[in-house]
């Protein structure tokens, strides 16, 4: 497995739109199993390659529970068909984003077509967590963060801390 971190706000990088992937190739399918490692022992639910500084168009994801059997999710190149009007809001938190949540308002469905690891391409009507979740994936990818979302004060409350707190975690006493 690659040696890959996951970014944290605010570098730059989470900011870059990401490149469509031309073929699933066997680089691209090992960077998928990568990223599920990466997103499990992180734990998250979902995580999107730029999140690790790969510019790809790929995220991955699992809604199963702990004590539910492992669900991935693979979604390249994923794009958004259609939006519903009807909203719903979730507490979003980000693995680039450590310890900050907010209630984030998106859409309630929405329609999203992708290839999955093998490159089939698909369609799925998302709903629910599995919506809030693409949504907040596909934003990753075109350089958008959750936090976009919320008034900049809220934002910069929320960078201020994350700030902080990384410059705590990067100090060694001895």
């Amino acid at each position: 497995m690659m040696k890959k971190k996951i970014l944290i706000i605010p570098d730059p990088i989470l900011r870059k739109k990401s490149d469509r992937v031309t073929s699933i190739d066997k680089s691209i399918k090992q960077l998928m199993n990568d990223m599920l490692q990466i997103m499990y022992d992180a734990p998250g639910i979902g995580l999107a390659a730029i999140q690790i500084g790969i510019p790809k168009r790929v995220v991955v994801m699992d809604l199963s529970k702990n004590e539910e059997k492992k669900n991935p999710m693979f979604f390249v190149n994923p794009e958004i068909t259609w939006k519903s009007d009807a909203k719903s809001s979730y507490e979003e938190g980000c693995l680039s984003i450590p310890n900050q949540f907010a209630k984030i308002e998106r859409s309630e469905k929405c329609n999203v077509k992708y290839l999955d690891y093998d490159g089939n391409e698909k369609k799925i009507e998302a709903s629910g967590l599995l919506s809030t979740c693409i949504q907040h994936e596909i934003d990753h990818l075109n350089g958008i963060l959750f936090i976009d979302y919320l008034s900049k004060l809220k934002k910069d409350n929320i960078i201020k801390k994350v700030s902080k707190n990384q410059k705590e975690i990067e100090r060694v006493v001895v």
